[in-house]
């Protein structure tokens, strides 16, 4: 009878990471560095639909490691409109940017994505209230 190791789900980004072999695990964790700086101080991290994602007034951007691959889960497809030019270089479709597990995105274009969903997060939220 084969026997299989069960893998333990992460209750935390750092206990993720820990599960992610190199070299994404290297790469993921200059992508949440990058994240990190762009997001605002109130802002959480979270593990969520069992990937790292950041939150603050709404979902923010995830991210996670596949066997051939890396993505980055900005959400809304606005987020590529805007960053078309930059996002060539990168495999993109509903709502994912996949990149190589040794080749992350650009730490400036990762803060601009994040920096377009903080802004589209907090107009959303104004929205809301003005609606009351």
């Amino acid at each position: 009878m084969k026997t299989t190791a069960k893998r333990v789900l992460p209750k935390t980004v750092d206990e993720y990471l820990a599960q992610v072999p190199e070299p994404a695990r290297s790469s993921l964790q200059k992508v949440r560095t990058a994240i990190r700086s762009a997001v605002p101080k109130e802002a959480t991290e979270t593990i969520c639909y069992r990937m790292p994602m950041f939150k603050y007034k709404g979902m923010v951007i995830g991210f996670a490691a596949f066997a051939q691959h890396c993505s980055l889960f900005p959400g809304h497809l606005s987020a590529f409109a805007a960053f078309a030019d930059e996002l060539t270089a990168f495999e993109t479709k509903a709502g994912t940017i996949r990149f190589p597990v040794n080749k992350p995105p650009s730490a400036a274009l990762v803060k601009k994505l994040v920096r377009a969903r903080v802004a589209a997060n907090e107009d959303k939220a104004a929205r809301k209230k003005t609606k009351r």
